[in-house]
């Protein structure tokens, strides 16, 4: 009874913040911050729990998780995406150390309220995917709900110190949860992924730090504040310089090649709820910096570069899809999956038009579930059977029927069928690409056709044909587990259905960049 009037009591915390801010209306300040509080709140109860306790940590977790799942519905609901509407929503703005311009300011538009939804659903299922964990569950839920905190601030941050602190608290608590709770080579992943991300850290804050004292030296008041900073008006020189800077600093997140080599490690180490968020969130990150900062920020820097770095998006999809189709690890499969569709992603965004970023925007959602449902499955087989080797799996759909009708819904997105969220995104973000050039989009086109290929085949070897009889015994699909799945493929199947909703979302935010960039509607 103890327990239980506890984890209420976490629970009642948790929610707390949600309804105390719905009561003031769209319009007023402290929502965004009480999403925050939300996690952070929770990492904390479970950190201050006795040992004891350490079973009910996943419980108190899933409650914190779901409170902020809530919450983002909240916001989305509240949000207008009327063409008249302010871009940016729920803004509220605290001096944090006026001398030098910072502010603790936060709002939000339509571009990052989509992926303050993906990540939102992606942390619920990731808890649920992490029932099972029973190593240092305590320090385990807790870091998942730090980093979760980090990601919702960066996608809300309109003060670029501020966004810079939550970048890095986003990023660096992989490197305890892969080198801790991870598998096979973790802790050369969990070193590799952290340099790497480190390096393109320092790339941003180049060019973070060049905005900065650029516009100081200007006369203007110092200023860290996003809107300031966009009106700043600085060189096409300085643009030109500083831009690559900060591409490819977010662009190392993003998977870009050739700085791409740390994800696949990162993924195929990582447990199960961290390769869901690793990515169905993380890598995001990098894309959405590219969008917000880079090319919202600097956009005759955008103009000059965007063509070379989109020809080089090419590589990221069709290199990806190649390299997947040869993998024989079913995690690795779907780690160079992802390196292929976000290359997809950064093709829209080079193509600098409202088709391309908007599918750009979608296919950050879109993949962000579908990798999601990916990495959930592999984590859920490799449970069952204790091996990720494609080739001693076989006729698995015979004994996972269930598992097996996920893993097929997952592949078809990924193969862009229509009626699934990945055909909209990817149709949107080629049709973009067309505009800017046809021949790197047939080339690029040519990605889909091997994703098909090497998802066929993991299906086929993996749930089709004869029975392997070493696992004869195994079970399907426990509650939970579906519950988790269930969850992801109905947003992949309803987006795929219904996407109008979310792309009228995206195109509110995204209306904004192509005035920045000079492209039109």
């Amino acid at each position: 009874m103890e327990i239980l009037r506890y984890a209420l009591m976490a629970g009642l915390t948790g929610l707390l913040g949600f309804f105390l801010s719905s009561q003031s209306g769209a319009g007023s300040s402290m929502q965004l911050s009480g999403l925050l509080a939300i996690p952070l709140t929770g990492a904390f109860i479970v950190m201050a729990m006795p040992a004891r306790w350490a079973g009910m940590t996943k419980h108190v977790s899933g409650v914190f998780a779901f409170a902020s799942l809530v919450f983002c519905g909240y916001l989305v609901w509240n949000f207008n995406s009327a063409p008249e509407a302010d871009a940016f929503q729920f803004a509220e703005q605290t001096a944090w150390i006026p001398s030098m311009g910072i502010s603790f300011s936060l709002a939000i538009d339509g571009i990052g309220l989509a992926m303050v939804l993906l990540t939102g659903i992606v942390i619920f299922t990731g808890v649920l995917a992490s029932w099972k964990v029973v190593e240092r569950p305590k320090e385990f839920f807790a870091l998942l709900l730090i980093l979760v905190t980090g990601v919702f601030g960066v996608f809300m941050a309109r003060d670029l110190f501020l966004f810079f602190l939550f970048y890095e608290l986003a990023v660096l608590p992989m490197y305890l949860l892969i080198g801790i709770w991870g598998t096979g080579r973790k802790e050369y992943a969990a070193m590799k992924l952290t340099l790497y991300l480190l390096f393109g850290s320092a790339l941003i804050l180049v060019g973070i730090l060049a905005m900065y004292f650029s516009a100081s030296s200007a006369g203007r008041t110092p200023s860290f504040d996003m809107a300031i900073l966009s009106a700043a008006g600085f060189t096409k020189d300085f643009q030109s310089f500083y831009f690559p800077f900060l591409f490819l600093g977010f662009g190392i997140l993003a998977g870009f090649w050739p700085l791409h080599t740390w994800s696949p490690d990162g993924h195929a180490s990582a447990p199960t709820a961290v390769s869901m968020l690793h990515a169905g969130v993380l890598m995001k990150l990098g894309a959405y910096g590219i969008i917000r900062i880079a090319v919202e920020m600097m956009p005759d820097g955008a103009r000059v570069w965007l063509p070379v770095f989109g020809v080089l998006t090419v590589v990221n999809i069709t290199y990806g899809a190649m390299v997947a189709m040869a993998q024989t690890d079913l995690k690795y499969v779907v780690a160079y999956s992802s390196v292929s569709h976000m290359g997809i992603v950064l093709l829209g965004i080079c193509s600098m038009n409202d088709a391309g970023i908007n599918g750009a925007v979608l296919q950050m959602f879109s993949h962000g579930i579908m990798t999601a449902l990916f990495f959930a499955l592999v984590g859920f087989t490799y449970e069952k059977t204790h091996t990720r080797m494609i080739n001693e799996y076989g006729g698995l759909g015979a004994r996972m029927p269930a598992m097996a009708a996920f893993f097929t819904i997952g592949g078809l997105a990924s193969l862009g069928l229509p009626g699934l969220s990945g055909f909209v995104a990817e149709f949107m973000v080629f049709l973009g690409a067309w505009r800017w050039s046809p021949s790197v989009t047939v080339v690029a086109v040519l990605g889909i056709v091997i994703t098909a290929a090497y998802v066929l085949r993991v299906l086929q070897k993996c749930f089709w044909g004869p029975l392997n009889p070493a696992h004869a015994a195994v079970p399907d699909a426990s509650p939970i587990e579906l519950v988790c799945l269930s969850i992801l493929a109905f947003v992949i199947v309803f987006i795929g259905m219904i996407p109008g909703p979310l792309v009228a979302l995206i195109n509110s935010g995204v209306v904004r960049v192509l005035v920045r960039l000079g492209s039109g509607i």
